[in-house]
């Protein structure tokens, strides 16, 4: 299986405080960046690092350098946004490019309306931002449309998934790693994750 699953208590922890309803649209959009950064350094584990020479107070030394401008983040719009300021805390330099997409709510298939991406994305490791993987079909639909951009190296990261979502990536990507905070049980008859947390969107931006 292509999905990691972090199972870090403290993960764990900020997980269930999203998924109650109780939690107030402050609280909720400060705990799906701090996934998103413990997404992140995940992620992170196969980055290339440089080595550098550079002089501390003490005296000079060697040092690894990441270059943040091999990157991209690409938020699919608009429950994507929510993640973004997590991952920018840990590499402000990446540019950042948008996915906009919205669900059909007959067929549950994604519609685009938006789409501008960096003029070099085609060098850069992409990484898909969208807190729930439910069906799979606008990470699917991202995924496509910047591998016919050119792109090599991609990942994707949510906060809940369902096996539906996973399957699909899998099948359709199988080149690109899933990073998620939990596995839930399925979907329901209309798209849902259950038990999910509701619309990520909803709650990150206060619209419900």
């Amino acid at each position: 299986m292509n999905a990691i699953i972090l199972n870090n208590p403290l993960i764990q922890h900020k997980l269930s405080i999203i998924r109650s309803k109780k939690t107030g649209t402050k609280e909720f959009r400060e705990i799906i960046g701090e996934i998103a950064t413990f997404l992140c350094y995940e992620a992170m584990e196969d980055a290339v690092l440089e080595e550098v020479e550079i002089e501390t107070p003490m005296g000079k030394t060697k040092a690894q350098k990441l270059d943040e401008n091999q990157y991209a983040f690409v938020p699919i719009l608009r429950a994507g946004t929510g993640m973004l300021d997590g991952l920018v805390k840990a590499m402000p330099n990446a540019k950042i490019g948008h996915v906009g997409l919205y669900r059909n709510e007959e067929t549950l298939k994604p519609v685009r309306y938006y789409y501008k991406m960096p003029s070099d994305i085609a060098n850069r490791e992409v990484i898909v931002l969208d807190p729930m993987l439910a069906t799979g079909g606008s990470a699917n639909d991202t995924i496509t449309m910047l591998k016919e951009d050119g792109v090599t190296k991609i990942k994707f990261l949510c906060i809940i998934a369902a096996p539906e979502g996973i399957q699909k990536l899998e099948e359709e990507h199988p080149d690109v790693k899933i990073y998620t905070a939990a596995v839930d049980e399925k979907l329901n008859d209309i798209g849902y994750i259950v038990p999910g947390l509701g619309d990520a969107g909803d709650r990150i931006f206060g619209t419900k």
